[in-house]
């Protein structure tokens, strides 16, 4: 067994351990920022250096040691490293707990890079586990009401879509006989399709499979949880949980699709219209949903929803045209980093401007361009990439996740997801309006730590490159999706 192989995720855990041992003497918590981040970047350095060539599978099949593991083992590091600086002076809000906080954001980092490689179903649900569990103390690790209440309802329904997730891997369990993605698809390959489709049993546990998934990148009708946890949770956090914990359901999401449950098409052209409907609905009602709220937190919880959706054409595109799986499954992890710098640049702003002024609702950020012009013009920049305003990253992204819907034959689906791009545009501009053109708040200024500047000028930075010369970031989504090449 090559252990070396798992180099990256020993120096996760390592680093985790090492950030619990360090705060019991370390009087300066500020050393716990430098240790997460060093531990951080030694994981990417490590896993970018061992890139696969070719596909391997670890500890008897149940993890895969593969590009689109690869991929995910460097961006889930990266991101924890970027909410760890944008967190640096936040923390100091629950000073009891600093080293706990760093600890369980590198965990959850952890779990969500055992998901990517996760090629077993008992592995993957595992694997979610730990990711899960990090998360539910760190939406309530602030102790206040609303974050002990968002806390609540995470678990309690996060526990549900578990529930359901598990039921349903145990239906494809009991008719396949196997737990492994590679053995599932195996079996279904060896059926005649008109066994498939007559098994009521095996649709039943897929349709439960993908409720549960669903719930992981709050998906609709699995979505209602989004709002209150996002507002609740301490805005590191919620910021962690609209990138990271989304990118992890997603890569979840194709790790099973694309390995058990594409061959035989028959089955793929099953799941491939709910999966369709699901992202029509989704970025309709997120992007309707988000129009009236007038907190910041709850308006970019709503547009996650949305941007579900429009990621939900890829993956929509996968099942309805199979040969043509490393364009839709490409077209989505383009989508994932884009999405990821946008949505980071903007919670970094919404961090520094609440830490000030201790409010989320929109007064609060009147007039931010004549106080802080730097914070106010990251966050419009960060608006107009998840708008899909040219030349932001956003606009890349949209382009290409709506190309494979069309070469699909999902012309429908991209009408309207290029509608509700539109309808996205009435509630983003009407933050930047609120930003430019309302008489300030406060007259103060809205400090940023060395550590939060570096985290806001990289994720700016990546909007403007992602959306002018994307081609290093297109040629890395294009290999990690080059496995699932019929």
């Amino acid at each position: 067994m090559n252990y070396s192989l798992l180099a990256p995720e020993f120096i996760v855990l390592g680093t985790a351990v090492a950030v619990i041992l360090v705060d019991l003497f370390a009087s300066n918590k500020k050393t716990l920022v430098g240790l997460s981040v060093a531990g951080l970047i030694a994981s990417i350095v490590v896993a970018a250096f061992q890139w696969p060539s070719t596909p391997q599978s670890l500890f008897g099949g149940m993890i895969a040691h593969d590009s689109l593991a690869g991929f995910f083992k460097i961006f889930f590091p990266i991101m924890a490293g970027l909410v760890v600086l944008a967190s640096a002076d936040y923390v100091e809000n629950f000073k009891k707990f600093q080293g706990e906080y760093h600890a369980l954001v590198l965990l959850a980092a952890l779990g969500m890079m055992l998901i990517a490689q996760s090629s077993n179903l008992i592995t993957l649900y595992l694997s979610l586990e730990i990711t899960a569990v990090s998360f539910y103390v760190l939406v309530g690790i602030q102790k206040d009401k609303k974050s002990t209440e968002s806390a609540l309802k995470y678990v309690l329904l996060s526990g549900v879509a578990s529930a359901v997730l598990v039921y349903g891997m145990a239906l494809v369990f009991g008719f396949t006989g196997f737990t492994g993605l590679s053995e599932i698809a195996g079996a279904l390959q060896s059926m005649p399709p008109s066994h498939i489709l007559g098994s009521p049993g095996l649709l039943m546990g897929l349709i439960f499979v993908i409720a549960g998934l669903g719930f992981k990148i709050a998906a609709v009708p699995f979505q209602f949880w989004v709002p209150d946890v996002y507002e609740g949770a301490p805005t590191p956090i919620t910021m962690y949980l609209s990138v990271a914990s989304k990118a992890a359901g997603f890569a979840l999401v194709i790790r099973v699709l694309s390995s058990a449950f594409i061959e035989p098409s028959a089955l793929a052209n099953q799941w491939a219209p709910v999966v369709a409907v699901i992202a029509a609905i989704g970025m309709t009602a997120g992007n309707l949903m988000a129009i009236p709220q007038r907190n910041i937190k709850r308006l970019l919880g709503y547009s996650t929803i949305a941007h579900a959706g429009y990621m939900l054409v890829g993956l929509a595109a996968l099942g309805s045209q199979p040969s043509n799986s490393s364009l839709a499954i490409g077209s989505v992890l383009f989508y994932l980093i884009c999405f990821a710098v946008s949505d980071l640049a903007a919670f970094i702003c919404i961090i520094a401007v609440s830490r000030q002024l201790k409010s989320d609702d929109f007064p609060a950020y009147a007039g931010l361009a004549r106080t802080s012009p730097i914070i106010a013009g990251a966050l419009t920049l960060a608006l107009l990439s998840l708008t899909g305003f040219p030349p932001t990253a956003g606009f890349l992204a949209k382009f290409y996740v709506f190309n494979a819907g069309v070469q699909a034959d999902l012309l429908w689906l991209v009408v309207i997801a290029a509608i509700n791009t539109v309808i996205s545009a009435y509630y983003y501009f009407g933050v930047i309006k609120v930003l430019w053109l309302r008489a300030p708040a406060a007259p103060a200024t809205v400090p940023a730590s060395n550590p939060l500047k570096t985290a806001l000028a990289i994720s700016t930075i990546g909007i403007l490159i992602l959306g002018i010369v994307p081609a290093a970031a297109l040629k890395l989504s294009e290999a990690a999706a080059a496995i699932f090449v019929p």
